[in-house]
């Protein structure tokens, strides 16, 4: 008798904490066909989140705005890349403000890809999109994740003239790591971009999210944190870098839940107002509840109390105070 191979089951690809069962192709479908109708883009499709099913299915999504042609290559990111990404679509923020209305939205999160080649790195096409869904939806929330304009400050205060409710730019990973994952980008002109927003409208809220598992280690990871926490940034969002294709950077680790339970706390012990951390965490993941829960008053998490933040000039403060009224990656005071 012949003998008999056993045959092992090969290792799933992912932890257990990452695999995600539940699907919802209808849901998926469904919205996926309004977006193109309209022309629009969600970062949900383009970056290929992992949680696209649950969101779709409960009517959420993060509106990708200029397009869905990227000028940078950043190697973690999945969103198509061009160097000449063509015009804007005019109708854009209008389709935007339309859809969100459409769906009922009471919070509303809008992105971007990087327009490099644009003179205001299409800050005023997002700055248009802002007062759209605002005058659709004059009681809903907006959160704004913005990419960093080149460090240009007057791009930025663009947007915020807007007046969103929540200011996002994230960092993405630690600085040592900044050549490999964002070539075309600088850490400290990230912070710059963070610390000015606060100091330009303070009443809305600022926000950052970077990604573990790229090779960084944990005492990169605090001071990322400590470097949010000093330009004044109020939520903090971590979460576990999957690779997206093949062309992108390899996974080098998969954190722990035990470990993204570690950098929370250490986040709320250094203040931050609330710190979303988990292995599926993406910076727009849950906005609306990270943003409710961040602006409760007291201790948001209910683990500890937060520190205070420190302090902002009184006011408003206007660009030329902050930069001589120049433009491009100007220090900040």
């Amino acid at each position: 008798m012949d003998s008999l191979v056993q045959i092992q089951p090969r290792e799933p690809r992912l932890p257990a904490w990452l695999r995600k069962s539940r699907t919802h192709f209808e849901s998926l479908h469904s919205l996926k066909s309004e977006l193109r109708r309209l022309r629009l883009h969600t970062v949900c499709e383009s970056a290929r989140c992992p949680n696209i099913h649950e969101c779709f299915h409960r009517g959420a999504a993060t509106f990708m705005i200029l397009g869905n042609l990227c000028t940078r290559g950043c190697g973690f990111c999945s969103v198509p890349k061009s160097r000449r990404p063509g015009p804007l679509d005019p109708e854009e923020p209008a389709n935007v403000a339309r859809m969100a209305k459409d769906l009922g939205l009471r919070y509303v999160v809008i992105t971007s890809v990087n327009r490099d080649d644009l003179e205001d790195g299409g800050s005023g096409h997002f700055a248009a999109t802002v007062r759209e869904v605002r005058t659709a939806l004059p009681d809903a929330r907006v959160e704004v994740l913005t990419p960093d304009f080149c460090g240009d400050l007057n791009a930025v205060a663009r947007v915020l003239d807007a007046e969103p409710h929540v200011f996002n730019h994230n960092m993405e990973t630690v600085a040592r790591l900044y050549k490999q994952v964002r070539p075309q980008a600088r850490y400290r002109q990230s912070l710059d971009v963070l610390r000015f927003a606060k100091r330009y409208r303070p009443q809305s809220l600022t926000k950052s999210g970077a990604m573990v598992g790229l090779g960084e280690t944990e005492a990169e990871v605090h001071e990322l944190l400590r470097d949010l926490r000093t330009s004044d940034v109020d939520v903090a969002t971590l979460g576990q870098y999957l690779q997206p294709t093949r062309r992108n950077l390899r996974v080098a680790e998969y954190v722990t839940p035990q470990q993204f339970d570690a950098y929370r706390d250490f986040g709320l012990s250094i203040g931050f107002k609330m710190v979303f951390s988990g292995p599926l965490v993406r910076s727009s993941y849950m906005a609306d509840l990270v943003n409710e829960q961040a602006s409760l008053p007291g201790n948001p998490s209910g683990t500890r109390e937060p520190a205070p933040a420190a302090p902002l000039a009184a006011g408003p403060v206007r660009v030329s105070d902050l930069n001589d009224g120049r433009s491009g990656p100007v220090p900040l005071p």
